[in-house]
């Protein structure tokens, strides 16, 4: 047996160090197979030699990151366990070429990764997942590279306005008004990768055009992104709609969360039949992202954890 003993060189951090209810120190002890006990400012990294120095090499790399990170999240420490090991990762893949060369986008962890290889490579691609795992921000970021290199014409955003019934005409404004308060997460996205004066330009000339899915009938799109976003909120009817007005030279990305299904009962999920019918069709690709891939503020996770979880006071009540 070996011992091997780090300081901690930021004890203020010490929580965000061994992650919600140590779960970054479980993983260590569970793939290394070593025990980490911290005492008097100090982690003390017990077991094989070969484990041990693997473990304290992880470890000194997970102090470096909060360095110059705010948060450490799991797949970020699973990312330096399996460089440890030997393994081939996928985090960090390369960077999206996106028109605003100031930002840089890449993926953050090994399932954003698959799903931007996905995007790459498939005609339709289903990104499968909660809030904050990167589902629309790289659907749009890819989208804006192909647009870039000349791969496609125009970019299509598209969106279940299901709070309105799909019905618009109340609202005051045009269009762009009546529909921008449910598209605002996909020009979010969009602005914070194209200069505001090309964007300008784009929405003008229809080079990226923003519209509600009941909008979609009867179109026909050639060289074109289109991104479908909140799709779970679609009815299996406007999901066949949507999905068969892919033309020539076109890409199709849909996005949803099965488990925030808006829609009035008794209406299905055109998101969950689309699913079951197409999985096993050639040049379709099915991404699930998890709580792993949340890349917003760290309590985004624990918050999606907490609402899986049945909450004490029901169990309470029924153990009564």
């Amino acid at each position: 047996m070996t011992e091997a003993t780090i300081p901690l060189t930021h004890p203020q951090r010490v929580l965000t160090l061994f992650g919600a209810r140590d779960q970054h120190l479980h993983a260590i002890r569970d793939t290394l197979g070593v025990a980490v006990v911290h005492r008097d400012g100090h982690l003390r990294v017990t077991g094989e030699e070969s484990a041990v120095v693997r473990a304290t090499q992880v470890l000194e790399q997970m102090q470096s990151h909060l360095g110059s990170s705010d948060d450490l999240s799991g797949e970020v420490v699973a990312d330096f366990l399996a460089r440890a090991q030997g393994k081939r990762t996928l985090v960090a893949g390369p960077p999206i070429d996106v028109v605003n060369v100031s930002k840089r986008i890449s993926p953050r962890t090994a399932g954003q990764a698959r799903y931007v290889q996905a995007i790459r490579e498939s005609d339709i691609t289903f990104a499968i997942g909660p809030a904050g795992t990167g589902k629309t921000y790289l659907a749009v970021a890819v989208a804006v590279e192909a647009l870039k290199q000349h791969q496609i014409r125009k970019i299509v955003l598209v969106r279940p306005a299901v709070d309105a019934g799909e019905s618009l005409g109340f609202l005051p404004g045009d269009m762009h008004a009546k529909i921008n308060p449910y598209l605002r997460p996909l020009l979010d996205s969009l602005a914070d990768m194209v200069d505001y004066d090309l964007m300008k330009r784009y929405m003008e000339t229809d080079v990226v055009e923003i519209a509600p899915l009941a909008y979609m009938r009867g179109r026909t799109l050639n060289e074109a992104f289109i991104i479908l976003d909140e799709a779970q909120n679609a009815t299996v009817a406007q999901m066949k709609m949507f999905l068969t007005r892919m033309g020539i030279g076109s890409k199709i990305v849909i996005s949803g969360d099965t488990t925030q299904v808006d829609l009035p009962r008794p209406s299905a999920s055109g998101l969950t039949d689309a699913l079951a019918r197409l999985r096993d069709i050639q040049g379709i690709s099915i991404v699930q992202l998890t709580k792993s891939d949340i890349v917003r503020h760290r309590l985004v996770q624990e918050i999606v954890r907490a609402y899986e979880e049945e909450p004490k006071a029901a169990i309470a009540r029924r153990t009564r």
